[in-house]
């Protein structure tokens, strides 16, 4: 390009600099967007899939970003853990073990209960989860049945406070309920059916 008098016309290096600044601004700007858009799906996709878990995660952390982190996290640790699907004959025992502890409950209900909180742990292990930290455990749990683990923790809670002081028949009632539909839900990874009714 050239000036009317022929001359070549040059940019000045405030004009290109100016330039450059404008193209970065935009280019971190559209950076942010699809950074803030792929934060918001991963959030949508945690709390689809986590569901009260993940409302649970957040009233304890007090930060979405920061639950997000920690259900990915877990997620990603889930995928390390190889379940296995049980037996005709295993699930037979387990479903008629649990019946006898629905039974018990008429008796003795705070024995039911250490029973039922028994019969989870190695239900759990028989189908691969590992049991050793009772917290990892619920969080292992939270992954594939985020709609009963908040149950589970509650039947936990009420079981030590039973062990410690006792708890009234209906908080133990309510534990075993809970620790039913862990039960069953563990049951149905597999078949898709069980007959654990109440």
């Amino acid at each position: 390009m050239t000036a009317a008098n022929g001359h070549p016309t040059t940019m000045s290096s405030t004009t290109v600099i100016l330039v450059i600044v404008v193209a970065v601004i935009a280019l971190l700007a559209l950076v942010a967007v699809a950074w803030s858009r792929s934060g918001k799906r991963r959030s949508e996709r945690l709390r689809e899939r986590f569901g009260p878990e993940y409302d649970h995660q957040l009233a304890e952390t007090g930060d979405a970003a920061e639950t997000d982190r920690i259900l990915a996290e877990r997620e990603k640790r889930h995928r390390s853990i190889t379940l296995r699907e049980l037996e005709p004959r295993e699930r037979e025992t387990f479903e008629h073990r649990w019946t006898d502890v629905q039974r018990e409950f008429v008796d003795d209900p705070g024995r039911a209960v250490e029973h039922a909180d028994n019969l989870v742990d190695e239900l759990l292990s028989a189908r691969g989860y590992p049991v050793d930290d009772a917290s990892r455990r619920a969080e292992d749990v939270s992954v594939d049945h985020p709609e009963v683990v908040q149950r589970y923790r509650e039947a936990r809670r009420i079981g030590a406070a039973h062990r410690e002081h006792g708890a009234d028949t209906e908080d133990l009632r309510s534990a075993v309920t809970a620790y039913r539909e862990l039960v069953q839900a563990l049951l149905e990874g597999d078949s898709g059916r069980t007959s654990t009714s109440a």
